[in-house]
């Protein structure tokens, strides 16, 4: 009976590396199972407003978003969905520029991974006071209002009334949009930590720059699910 000669392949050989499992850092996996746990919870409620969307539209009283977000600031005229398409103009921007201060992390170019930092944060402080005005403009109303069966004129929305039709699509709205809008702050506040890092040499001394592709990797997802929730609330 012939005996096999070849050696045993340690744990340590088949894993792919003590500390860096199958090539990718333990940060970088964690970051990773964390935005695909994230992205299960959005895509569970955005499926849920899909459904809700399907159900109260059948009876004619589910918002239309044209009529709903038409508004824009300092402009009287109805310019429907122009404001929302700045936004999402404006966070698409950041995500680039969080590509950009990757990039020269990689080629260890500290001056443009503070440039390209500080205008993703900008970014991403103009995407928030954007959605702080539509919020505003969605709950005080710009609209004529509804009648009341009592002779009082409904204007805005809020959680149990909503002018524009069910009170449902006000309660979804106010909970993904602030639910990602919250994804976005998170996202700012890492951002500023990453600066404050990179302009005292922290990464530097480390000899990678590895925390902001991480950072990066969050980013990039609040800017993918953004997507997501424009296309289900204001374009379908």
């Amino acid at each position: 009976m012939a005996h096999s000669t070849a050696e045993p392949v340690s744990a340590k050989a088949a894993w792919g590396g003590g500390v860096a499992p199958y090539n990718i850092s333990w940060g970088k996996m964690m970051m990773w199972f964390f935005l695909v746990s994230d992205a299960l919870t959005f895509s569970s409620l955005l499926i849920y407003y899909g459904a809700s969307r399907n159900t109260y539209r059948v009876a004619g009283n589910w918002p239309d978003p044209d009529t709903v977000f038409n508004h824009f600031p300092f402009i009287e005229a109805h310019v429907p969905l122009a404001f929302v398409s700045l936004m999402t103009f404006i966070l698409i921007m950041s995500s680039v520029t969080m590509v950009l201060a990757v990039e020269a992390g990689h080629r260890f170019d500290k001056k443009k991974v503070i440039f390209w930092l500080v205008l993703t944060i900008i970014g991403g402080l103009m995407f928030l006071g954007s959605q702080a005005y539509e919020w505003t403009a969605f709950i005080t109303g710009t609209h004529d209002g509804r009648p009341l069966p009592d002779g009082s004129v409904l204007r805005g929305a809020g959680l149990t009334q909503n002018e524009y039709g069910h009170p449902l699509f006000a309660q979804l709205f106010f909970f993904i949009t602030g639910f990602h809008g919250s994804h976005v702050f998170s996202g700012v506040v890492l951002n500023v930590i990453t600066l404050i890092m990179t302009i005292r040499g922290v990464f530097e001394r480390r000899g990678h720059y590895e925390f902001v592709e991480k950072v990066g990797l969050y980013w990039h997802f609040v800017d993918l699910v953004w997507v997501f929730v424009f296309t289900f609330f204001y374009l379908i």
